[in-house]
Formats: C-alpha cells, structure tokens, sequence
C-alpha cells in the first residue's frame, strides 16, 4: 500500500458495514435507529437522538447541597457555584464555548469537527481545542493518537456504549485500549462522559478511585436567569452533587463524596419556553427550521455572557453533521446554521473575551481562575507544539507511512468489519471489556512496544522502543499571539468553514483506503493544534453556600 494512502477511510468500513451491521447506523456513524426506540433513559427522547431531551434534575433547589468555600478552596476543592471561581467580575471572565464530541473517531467524524474549529482562531491565535469522549466500536485509533498529540482532550466513553450504566470493566477498557492502541499515557485521560448521559453513584465512585479527574454526563437543565437555576460552574464533590438530583438516584444532599473529583456540567439552551423546553446533546436535531436553532442559542448564549458568565455548550455528535455519508444528504443547513453561531458568538464587537475551549483548558482556569486579559499566562491556553524532528510514528501526519494497517484474511473476524492502523501494534482481535488489550500480531512480524508511562506520546518511538525526551527535556514551539479584541486573531467565517465540505461528497480512489489526514477540510501538517501542557493553580475563598 503506498505511503498517501496509509490511513483508513472508514467511509469504506462505514459503508460495508452498514450492510453487514445493521447497528452501525446506530451507533458510531448516526444512530437513527435510537430515535424511535423508547428507552428508560435519563437523557433519551423517542423522536430524537441521544442525549437530546433534559430531564429536570430539579434545580438548586433539589440539590440540598452545603458547602463552606472557607475550607473547600482552589485547587482541589470548589463549591457548586453559579457566580465564577476566584472572585472575579463577570464582566473581567472569559466566556467559555465548550466543544465537545461523543463516540467514535473516524473519518467521516473528524472532517465533521474539523469544518468547525479547524479554520478558527481564540483570541490569542491558537486554534480551539476541544474534548472528545472516544467510544471504541467503529474507531481508527491512529486518529485518536493525532487528535490527543494535536492537544485535544481525549476522553473515555466506554468501550461499546451500552444503554445503561456502565459496568467497571466498560471504563477501565476504554482506558486501556485507548492507552495500548492510541499511545496515549493513563494520566493524559482524565475525562469521562457516560454513553446516553446515563450513569450512576457506582460510577462516580470508581471514576474518582480509578483517577480520573472529572465526569461531564450531568445537566445543568434550569436557564441561568431563573433564580432556581442549577447552571453551576465545574465543581468537586468533597460537597456531592448538585446536579440531576430528581433524575439521579442516591445522589445530591451531600453524596457522593468524593474529594478532588470534579463534575463539568453539561449547559442546555432553551428555546421560547425556557426550563420547559430545554435541549442538550444535537440541538439542530429538534428542529425542521435551522433558523429556529440558531435563534435558541444565541439567546442562550446572551443569557450566560449578559449573566455570571457560566460556560456556554456545544455537545455533539459529529456523525450527525458529517458530509458524504453514503445514502444521505449531507446536513448543509445545519452546518451553515452552527457556522454562523460561531462566528457571531467569536466576532462580535458587543462581546469581547470569548473562547472555544476543551474541558482540560476549563478546568486549567477553573484551578487558577484569572481574567480573560490574562489567559496567556496559562499553558493550557497556549500554542505549543511539540518539537520533534526525528521520523517516528507518533500521531503526526507526515510519519504516517510507519502506521501498521490492521485488518483480519480470516473469515468471521471482527476485524474484517472494523479495520484501523495504529503506531503501536495490531491486536490479534479487536479489543473487548473482556479483552482490551490483545496480544500483537504485526504485518510485518515485528513487535511495537507500548507508550510507557514516563513518556508522552509525541516523544514515544514505538518501533525503537525509545524515549526521545521526558519532562522539562522535552522542547515545544509557541507561535502563542498577544490576546486581542473579539474576532482580530480569527480567520473563520461560514463559507470558509463549509465551502469545499457541506455539499460534496468524498472523492473516489483507487485505492480502498483514503488518506485520512489528507482530506479536504482537515488540519494539514502544517496547521497543527496547541499543546496543553500541565496546568498551573491557585489558593481562592469564597461565601458559605447553601442550596436547599
């Protein structure tokens, strides 16, 4: 196979799979099917997809939460609190668009966030960075590697997206195949997102024992101009939750307790009927008009930026958004209609300091809260790209040729039907909760060693089984711009996002197995993400709260 086609067009395994798999549609690529199922479901409506309805968790007022901001300080401990950490005026903090996608990576999904954030800028130059919760079925884990060295919040979202809670061992598998597969080191994953935003106390629980820093599958469902609202910014349970308390069982009135571990809330809009018509996950799914849509989130998003500030979100699903789906339209209005948010929200004069941001980038600040004229004072917010010259295989497009191709001759093996490459060795089998990290059987008979956890990925020869650098060693580029006014760094607009995208479908090749990295629309080498690099934090107090 020649170098340029290296990595996988899962369009192909998309489209195969489709006919083989009847559940493809239903999960990672669009889960049609799910629309009409009727589901016991904290987050599932029977006319649309998941995660889009909100059930009330009751607001502040259901949460019966206390907590004593004098002793619950920054960094490790923080209040559920609608008013921003550290003190700071409303009018002095950034406003945060958190980006976020669910499910799997492939390529269908990652041209679908890319005709979004990728020709964009925040304010200081940097392109936005966003958080993905990567579910394992139908995923190309060479694309995870780019995504996570191209500083990306890489996530766990369970290994095959069950419908209820997950069980242990669907977490923990997601977190170890994701390391053995993707390259990246157990400490670099450190979100999780429940499949149908569908979790429990016994979840919480272990996310907090097994490490992870936070969870974002909970609901803030009360807009936050209602005094009841529930729109709190990310906070730790030390206290126990404060949202979902009506739809959640045995949580909230202090429980779970569980220090340190933090909850990112997940911020609705709400269309003309406020808390009684609030949508989550997909919103451009809910309605015919795309217009409709567009009017609730600007509206919402005036709410929180005219208010306390609290983070602005958008949760998707970006096979729903994705372009030359085979047998599909390609969504264009709806495309166009979350272009032209962003672009309102990133380039209007009326509102200055508004950043696209991953949940890694808001917990950075929410640990060291300073004002937006200060955000280039974190790592996290900066452009630095690692520097590494040596031709390895590490998740950056111009080594792709060192990816091995995994893909099964044996008859009624599922890697026949979810083929990937990979840097760091292909499996006998495709990973399972049972079995997440397979024995290697190489192509070329070789063995690739797995990331060890002194290292980071951009760093890790597979092949060679070498460390290029660790820690302070290690050498980045910064091409970080002094932070200007609303819209004077960027470089998106509408058309330029969706032009070449939006309405045409994928080229033919000869070749089975288009170069993922080389599509129309998606960062080339050359254009490559910031760098989040450990955060820096800060001691800060606060007033006593209460919710009833």
């Amino acid at each position: 196979m020649k170098p340029s086609f290296v990595s996988a067009l899962l369009s192909l395994a998309c489209a195969g799979m489709a006919a083989a798999h009847g559940d493809l549609l239903n999960h990672g690529c669009r889960p049609i099917a799910k629309r009409s199922e009727t589901l016991e479901k904290r987050q599932l409506l029977q006319s649309g997809g998941e995660g889009q309805s909100v059930t009330s968790g009751g607001g502040a007022s259901a949460a019966r939460y206390s907590c004593d901001p004098n002793t619950c300080r920054l960094p490790k401990c923080h209040c559920a609190d609608t008013n921003p950490p550290g003190g700071l005026d409303p009018k002095q903090v950034p406003q945060f668009i958190v980006f976020t996608a669910d499910d799997a990576v492939q390529d269908y999904t990652i041209k679908s966030v890319n005709q979004f954030l990728a020709q964009r800028k925040n304010p200081n130059g940097c392109t936005p960075l966003m958080s993905y919760f990567v579910s394992l079925n139908y995923t190309n884990y060479a694309q995870v590697t780019e995504l996570y060295v191209n500083g990306n919040d890489v996530a766990d979202h369970t290994m095959t997206h069950q419908e209820q809670p997950a069980t242990n061992a669907e977490i923990d598998g997601n977190l170890i195949t994701l390391n053995a597969l993707a390259g990246i080191p157990y400490k670099s994953i450190i979100g999780y997102r429940a499949p149908f935003l569908n979790y429990s106390r016994a979840n919480l629980e272990h996310l907090a024992a097994t490490g992870f820093t936070y969870d974002s599958s909970s609901t803030a469902s009360v807009p936050v101009t209602d005094p009841n609202t529930d729109a709190f910014w990310p906070y730790t349970l030390d206290n126990g939750m404060a949202n979902d308390c009506n739809s959640v069982a045995n949580i909230c009135g202090g429980q779970p307790k569980l220090p340190g571990f933090w909850e990112i809330p997940m911020y609705a809009i709400f269309d003309q009927r406020g808390a009684a018509g609030a949508h989550l996950m997909d919103p451009w799914l809910d309605a015919a008009n795309a217009s409709d849509v567009l009017s609730w989130m600007k509206n919402t998003f005036t709410d929180h930026y005219n208010g306390k500030r609290q983070p602005f979100g958008i949760y998707t699903h970006p096979i729903h958004l994705a372009t030359g789906y085979p047998g599909l339209k390609d969504p264009v209005d709806q495309i166009n209609m979350l272009n032209q948010f962003l672009d309102w929200a990133t380039t209007s004069a009326d509102m200055q300091n508004v950043w696209i941001v991953s949940n890694k980038q808001l917990l950075a600040w929410m640990q060291n809260p300073v004002p937006a004229s200060q955000l280039n004072t974190l790592d996290a917010f900066k452009c630095q790209t690692p520097n590494v010259n040596q031709h390895i295989c590490n998740g950056f497009t111009k080594n792709n040729d060192l990816l091995e191709h995994c893909i099964s001759d044996v008859a009624g093996d599922a890697l026949n039907n979810s083929p990937f490459y990979t840097c760091y060795g292909c499996p006998v089998t495709t990973p399972s909760p049972q079995q997440p990290n397979p024995p290697q059987k190489n192509n070329d008979k070789t063995l690739r060693t797995r990331i060890p956890n002194n290292c980071d990925t951009p760093f890790w020869d597979p092949i060679a089984a070498k460390c290029l650098c660790s820690g302070s060693a290690c050498a980045f580029d910064d091409s970080t711009r002094p932070i200007g006014p609303n819209g004077s760094n960027l470089t998106s607009s509408g058309s330029q996002n969706t032009g070449s995208s939006a309405g045409s479908s994928p080229s033919a090749s000869s070749d089975p197995y288009r170069n993922f990295s080389g599509a129309t629309g998606q960062l080339p080498s050359s254009t490559v993400l910031a760098w989040t690099m450990s955060m820096v934090v800060a001691a800060v107090g606060g007033a006593f709260m209460v919710f009833a």
